[in-house]
């Protein structure tokens, strides 16, 4: 059995080296967004509930951590981010305490959907480093983007994200993610930089679909559109910054490379130039690759004449 909640360490494009700590099971989720590169959602909840033992997965972070060592892999953040939405996991408090010690910054990135509940705000303002998600300041295209769980309210999202925006005493950025034909425009883009310039964010996020979405319709904005909303972003003094580029080859190799590649495409579809770059430094053969496909543990995707590795969800 493979090992696939503690991945990495992974290139992250804000995060340097990041170890990935997955602790929801997949795809449990508020919500389950046209763009999302793990498909559709397999459940949608809103209530929080126990999922994996946080001494487990402390245990399982540790001895990732010692291989990542052993090979002179560099980590510099442990990230809680998950198959899902990482705030359903009621142990989420307990599980950032329990990775304290280990002296490495903790970081989450949320959906934000939960964030009006003060249990949550409370349990996350330990972490180090928390992203939230806006796209849109528009009920009806967030209901299009982001299809929420029907009890989710779009106000009380908002609200969640100011409450916590005023607790929160590390660092916090926004991630927006731009799909074509959705909120690219210029007048939606001025109300979700308005919004965003309220909570002082320490960096605003422009992101475009990079890897295969959940529905096949969903592609990035021209060029200039992205350009623009770049531009929209920086008048109201947000420091905007693009996650539209690739995060680069450096995958880690710690010991096990069947084990690895699983871990990663689990959360983290690998581009093809990835994986060979991967197995070169694993000094593996791409057999191994050619395994896992006709076991029908890994596929692959293709998107924007680009091929990409993901983990078959049925075997994780």
């Amino acid at each position: 059995m493979y090992q696939t909640r503690i991945f990495g360490p992974v290139p992250s494009r804000r995060l340097g080296k990041s170890v990935g700590i997955n602790n929801i099971p997949p795809k449990i989720c508020t919500y389950s967004c046209v763009y999302c590169q793990l498909g559709r959602s397999l459940k949608m909840v809103t209530d929080r509930f126990t999922y994996y033992d946080p001494d487990i997965l402390l245990t399982e972070t540790k001895e990732k951590i010692k291989n990542a060592r052993l090979n002179n892999e560099p980590i510099d953040y442990l990230t809680i981010v998950s198959d899902g939405e990482p705030t359903l996991d009621a142990n989420l408090g307990q599980l950032i305490e329990k990775l304290k010690p280990l002296g490495i910054k903790i970081a989450v990135i949320t959906n934000s959907t939960l964030l009006n509940r003060t249990d949550v705000r409370q349990e996350l303002c330990r972490a180090d480093w928390v992203s939230v998600k806006i796209d849109t300041l528009d009920e009806k295209i967030w209901k299009k983007i982001d299809r929420p769980h029907k009890k989710i309210k779009f106000d009380a999202v908002l609200e969640g994200v100011c409450s916590f925006s005023k607790e929160f005493k590390g660092l916090l950025v926004s991630e927006t993610m731009l799909v074509k034909g959705l909120n690219d425009d210029a007048q939606g883009l001025e109300k979700t930089a308005e919004f965003i310039s309220k909570i002082h964010c320490t960096q605003a996020y422009l992101s475009i679909p990079t890897r295969p979405p959940a529905l096949k319709w969903v592609h990035p904005p021209e060029e200039q559109k992205i350009n623009r909303a770049y531009h929209i972003f920086d008048t109201h003094a947000l420091n905007t910054e693009y996650l539209i580029g690739y995060e680069g080859n450096q995958f880690a190799y710690t010991g096990n490379t069947e084990a690895d590649i699983l871990s990663i495409t689990s959360v983290h579809p690998m581009r093809e130039d990835a994986v060979y770059a991967y197995l070169k430094k694993a000094n593996k053969e791409f057999s191994i690759i050619e395994k896992l496909l006709s076991e029908k543990k890994l596929f692959v995707s293709t998107y924007n004449n680009k091929r990409f590795y993901l983990r078959t969800l049925k075997h994780l």
